[in-house]
């Protein structure tokens, strides 16, 4: 499915609203488009705007919002801020809802202190929205974008069953995603030059939230638009979520707190990002992928404020935006382009195929997905790395990687394994439900962004890894010791004494492969690790990556058969030493 062209999808007021006013940045135009326009109502005044807050829950550094305004100063009519608070969604718990209303709450505080007032809605966007419009005779609605389904699907809906204005900005990604590409990208490879050539077109700082309150229509909404009566919402909240699963108390929610964990990462942890964050053991990732999935922050101003910090951690700043903007970009692309970014179905054919072809071989071990759930297989380290998702919201960058490859292997088949894989991570991790996770199990599972690799059992020619390669990465029992206090029973899971029994076996079965594993010859150990290194999903590092992408350039670059000797010739260099 092909993104709208600009040409078609831009109202022709927007060149108008892109002209600077009284000094003040505009929204650009190309992160704009219109969704909805009533039939015989072109060029009117709005007589309300309404911002309908969803993927990007901040009052800050929003170019949704500020367009919002953007539209209401020009008409000079009142502007107010919707959220539609469901009452369950795809397997979210009290830690996703908790995690989100918090931060709500801040919101709305520093909305009411710019005169804008929040519309808390209870139910479907699709049924509430309309209602809403309508009861408060709004002209405008402007919405965030998201390319997963449920998401597009309310949009949908939401403009056909209205008679405003609908437009959608897009305000997660640096670079509007209709413009990095029209088509699903391969790899991070082929996505990354069209992102960086339209940094500078993009990368700049935002406007300052206006005060709505003393010009442009302020709060004079008819009837007027009441504050959020939070104990009510919280009521709502515990009568319908699922509450198996506990609010965390390491990460704080909000958009304050996330600038304090923002700042934290830059003045002590981003100098040592790049030969930290790829290591279980240590604290080196930035712990920002919450705020970033609630929009809490925005990779935007994330980045804005690494940028101060270049110049004395190059090398990790490159990596940090390598990962924030083209890998994350990378993943909302897939998941707009390919509807099936959560199943089997969306994998490369290459990888269909191969895994197809290998679907009969027999695995070492199977497990069930409370067994799984519950942390109760053979492989310590995997148990680990799923009592961390468990207990804490979150898994180490390079453990998803094994975690879901894993699963791959102790599964019926890959459609099963992907099933698995993403009903967990969407239950457990605090930033569930994100392209991001779709994208990381896919890359694991079925080659999604990556290429062929050697022949194996179960795997076909997916990307290998195993507990040998961990091994010889970090120290595995360190990390294993780390998370030794949350070997237990999972939240809301119930073992059976058959299960133990079941358990008890496969763990026999289990140390014996592992034991094998350990066997592996130099040769193969040494081919294991490249795969491992050459596409790490999450955490990649990018001097590698640069290193192995100047190869493929050269090598196809003609009259350039001597540089690529020259290259070849250093591995094998590098390889004898």
């Amino acid at each position: 499915m092909d993104a709208p062209s600009a040409s078609e999808s831009r109202d022709e007021d927007f060149e108008v609203e892109q002209e600077e006013e009284q000094g003040r940045a505009k929204v650009a135009k190309e992160r704009v488009r219109v969704l909805h326009e009533p039939k015989g109502k072109e060029g009117r005044k709005a007589t309300g705007v309404v911002y309908w807050m969803s993927r990007d829950q901040r009052a800050n550094d929003n170019w949704a919002l500020l367009y919002a305004q953007q539209l209401a100063v020009k008409s000079g009519v009142p502007l107010a801020v919707a959220f539609c608070l469901l009452p369950s969604f795809k397997g979210a718990s009290i830690r996703h809802f908790g995690f989100m209303v918090r931060g709500l709450t801040e919101v709305e505080k520093t909305l009411n202190s710019r005169g804008i007032p929040m519309l808390l809605l209870k139910g479907l966007p699709q049924d509430e929205l309309p209602k809403a419009l309508k009861t408060y005779g709004a002209s405008h609605l402007v919405c965030d974008f998201s390319p997963l389904r449920i998401g597009r699907k309310w949009r949908e809906e939401v403009a056909e069953a209205t008679n405003a204005f609908v437009y959608e900005v897009d305000a997660h990604n640096l670079v509007p995603l209709w413009e990095v590409s029209p088509k699903q990208e391969y790899a991070a490879r082929t996505i990354r030059p069209k992102i960086h050539k339209q940094v500078p077109k993009y990368l700049h700082e935002f406007p300052a939230l206006r005060d709505h309150s003393k010009r442009n229509g302020g709060n004079k909404w008819s009837p007027a638009i009441p504050e959020v009566n939070w104990d009510s919402v919280w009521s709502y909240v515990r009568e319908h979520v699922d509450d198996s699963v506990p609010e965390l108390d390491w990460l704080k929610p909000g958009e304050k707190e996330g600038r304090r964990m923002l700042d934290l990462f830059l003045t002590k942890k981003l100098k040592d990002y790049n030969s930290k964050r790829n290591t279980p053991v240590e604290d080196g990732q930035s712990n920002l992928s919450a705020y970033l999935h609630y929009g809490q922050l925005s990779a935007q101003r994330i980045i804005l404020e690494a940028m101060k910090h270049k110049a004395k951690a190059k090398e990790s700043y490159e990596a940090y935006f390598e990962e924030l903007i083209v890998r994350r970009e990378l993943a909302d692309n897939f998941c707009y382009y390919n509807q099936h970014y959560d199943q089997f179905e969306g994998f490369p054919d290459w990888a269909r195929k191969s895994l197809e072809e290998h679907a009969a071989d027999k695995r070492s071990s199977l497990y069930t997905y409370e067994e799984l759930e519950r942390g109760k297989t053979h492989d310590e380290l995997w148990n680990a790395a799923q009592m961390e998702m468990v207990h804490l919201g979150k898994m180490h960058g390079f453990m998803r990687m094994y975690w879901a490859k894993k699963i791959l292997e102790w599964t019926e088949s890959p459609q099963q394994a992907m099933q698995f894989a993403v009903k967990l991570n969407d239950h457990y991790e605090i930033d569930g439900r994100d392209p991001n996770g779709y994208v990381g199990c896919a890359w694991a599972i079925g080659g999604v962004h990556d290429q062929g690799w050697k022949e194996r059992p179960v795997f076909g020619k997916v990307r290998y890894m195993n507990y040998a390669g961990c091994k010889r990465k970090f120290d595995v029992d360190a990390y294993v010791r780390k998370m030794a206090k949350f070997m237990s029973e999972p939240t809301g899971t119930k073992k059976t004494e058959a299960s133990a029994v079941s358990r008890k076996r496969k763990d026999k079965e289990g140390k014996k492969e592992k034991e094998k594993e350990e066997e592996t010859n130099e040769a193969e150990e040494d081919e294991d690790e490249d795969e491992e290194e050459e596409g790490e999903e999450e955490e990649k590092q990018p001097a590698k990556k640069a290193r192995r992408t100047a190869k493929r350039t050269v090598a196809q670059s003609a009259g350039s058969r001597a540089a690529a000797r020259i290259l070849k010739t250093k591995k094998s260099s590098s390889r004898g030493k």
